[in-house]
């Protein structure tokens, strides 16, 4: 299986040589790899990483949520034999907790049942290993199409990690976000139904270098400010960007992209 995709991968670099053109336009797309096999998991990365393609690698279902809670994702290339939680568990809880990812089942299990329960856990595309990296980067660049168009049409307020910016669908104004604001901004994109437990969010901010830990009311502070911060960017009679849920934490109430 292993040498199968090796050769694949070895053609594609021999006939490009050492320069790389991005098949992106505009922005990468960002891509989650979860497969336990360490060799197999570097030769996909490599692979995707040379077609363009921003690739996260993890081994398990517990290093992916550990992923979500800082990196955006736009698709999910998922080994369904997985140490611990199985890919189909994986599919079926991030469908609901982020319905816009794309989901790239890969699995030995080629039958009929097997696939069908791939598609009814919430998988977009279900491949057979061994895969050709041709029709794995075939079946993403289609999800990064259709999302592109979708997102044409969305009405979003747009984060860019790169310089921690906000831009309202309502404003060209970029507005500036703090490392914090930013940080539970992307943490509540990635989050079930957009909601996060209070103890959540402060451990998630109290892990940065930068800060100390982060209790009650400090993120309560925090939360006014940013509210007041997106509420100065939002159209006329908008409901608030940020809400209390009752002793559970904070739910996001607009929807976010997420941008390098």
């Amino acid at each position: 299986m292993n040498q199968n995709f090796s050769n694949l991968v070895s053609f594609q670099t021999a006939t490009t040589g050492e320069e790389v053109v991005s098949m992106f336009p505009v922005v990468p797309m960002r891509v989650a790899l979860v497969e336990d096999d360490a060799l197999l998991r570097k030769e996909i990365h490599f692979h995707l990483k040379q077609k363009g393609f921003l690739v996260f690698a993890v081994n398990s279902g517990r290093s992916l949520d550990d992923l979500l809670i800082t990196e955006p994702i736009d698709a999910l290339v998922l080994d369904l034999s997985l140490p611990g939680e199985d890919g189909i568990s994986i599919a079926r809880r991030l469908r609901v907790s982020i319905p816009s990812i794309g989901i790239i089942m890969l699995t030995a299990r080629a039958a009929i049942p097997d696939r069908l329960k791939g598609y009814e856990a919430g998988a977009d595309i279900y491949l057979s290993k061994p895969v050709a990296p041709e029709e794995l980067t075939a079946a993403l660049m289609s999800m990064y199409r259709r999302a592109r168009l979708l997102n044409k049409n969305a009405l979003s307020w747009v984060i860019s990690l790169q310089d921690r910016s906000i831009i309202s669908p309502y404003s060209d104004v970029k507005v500036f976000l703090t490392n914090s604001e930013k940080t539970l901004l992307v943490g509540l994109t990635q989050a079930s139904s957009y909601i996060l437990e209070t103890e959540v969010i402060c451990e998630m901010l109290s892990q940065r270098p930068d800060v100390e830990d982060i209790g009650k009311r400090a993120l309560e502070s925090l939360v006014s400010r940013l509210r007041k911060k997106l509420a100065g960017m939002s159209g006329e009679g908008a409901e608030p960007a940020l809400k209390a849920v009752w002793g559970v934490g904070y739910q996001l109430c607009i929807p976010i992209e997420i941008r390098p």
